[in-house]
């Protein structure tokens, strides 16, 4: 696969095994890094490569990168089945991804529900992921937190600017960053939103990926996530979290770091859920966390 010099990356393109033609950036990384274990970037829940326009040229300095994005968002095809938007589906998505790739060993960088899908890939894929950093994730998650995703996951029309689109953005998730300028509001309404043809402003996702949060539970309890998140094992583990985050909160920060030998939590100011990983304390701890990476 040649790269593209002049973008950074190169676009890679993959089938699931029910039929969904998924897309991925690979950045090459620098010479003599070809037999490393590359890094494998997931976005959150309503996300897609381009929330890691910044950060994967960065760690492409010193590994091959791969940014996938999940069915139903960016240049992912839409499910034909909405519920199959969950997160074993997604692991399957990165397990064919890497079948096709031939990539044996990977580290993970994952975003809210990214780093869920790092967790399973770990316990199902014994011994293939050899790092994790889990940005603002863990397996006990704030029940508010998650009804306020809910809420607005699928929601929402369309915008005739940009300039409207990021205003409604930051109206919606002021609390997330509340020290944004509207420079930074337009940046991340670029990353998560897309022009129709009919010159409008949307969100880049299936609004169907909400349907399994819908789903009534009938009153089971959660499944205990703990057990996936131990599967990780001895592998470095960074815990990015925002301090303001309604989702994972410290006390289960601190639970995290207890649970695995080579855990580590660093928290980013001034934020909720989620850091961009574009701050300069996440940036210092993910650099950190590459150069404990094995070599082979």
């Amino acid at each position: 696969m040649k790269q593209d010099i002049k973008r950074g990356w190169d676009d890679h393109y993959w089938w699931s095994h029910d039929g969904v033609r998924l897309h991925a950036r690979v950045y090459a990384g620098p010479d003599g890094s070809e037999g490393l274990p590359p890094i494998l970037c997931m976005p959150g829940l309503a996300r897609n490569a381009r929330d890691f326009e910044g950060l994967a040229p960065h760690m492409a300095a010193k590994r091959r990168v791969i940014v996938a994005e999940f069915r139903g968002r960016g240049e992912s095809a839409y499910a034909k089945d909405p519920m199959t938007y969950v997160p074993l589906t997604y692991a399957q998505d990165i397990i064919a991804l890497f079948d096709d790739m031939k990539v044996g060993r990977f580290a993970t960088v994952g975003t809210s529900l990214g780093g869920l899908v790092s967790m399973l890939l770990a316990a199902t894929q014994p011994g293939r992921v050899i790092g994790a950093v889990l940005n603002d994730v863990g397996p006990e998650l704030n029940a508010a937190g998650l009804d306020r995703i809910r809420d607005y996951i699928g929601a929402g029309g369309s915008q005739p600017t940009w300039m409207h689109a990021a205003r409604a953005f930051s109206e919606l998730n002021a609390a997330i960053y509340p020290h944004y300028e509207i420079e930074d509001w337009l940046r991340l309404t670029k990353r998560t939103h897309r022009l129709t043809p009919e010159g409008r402003i949307v969100t880049d996702y299936d609004k169907q990926i909400a349907a399994p949060l819908r789903v009534p539970n009938g009153g089971d309890a959660a499944p205990d996530l703990w057990p996936v998140y131990r599967a990780l094992g001895e592998i470095p583990v960074l815990i990015l979290r925002g301090q303001l985050s309604d989702i994972l909160s410290a006390s289960a920060g601190a639970k995290m770091i207890g649970a695995l030998p080579q855990a580590r939590l660093v928290e980013v100011p001034g934020v909720g859920h989620a850091p961009t990983m574009d701050e300069d304390e996440a940036r210092t701890a993910i650099d950190a966390w590459i150069a404990e990476l094995p070599a082979a």
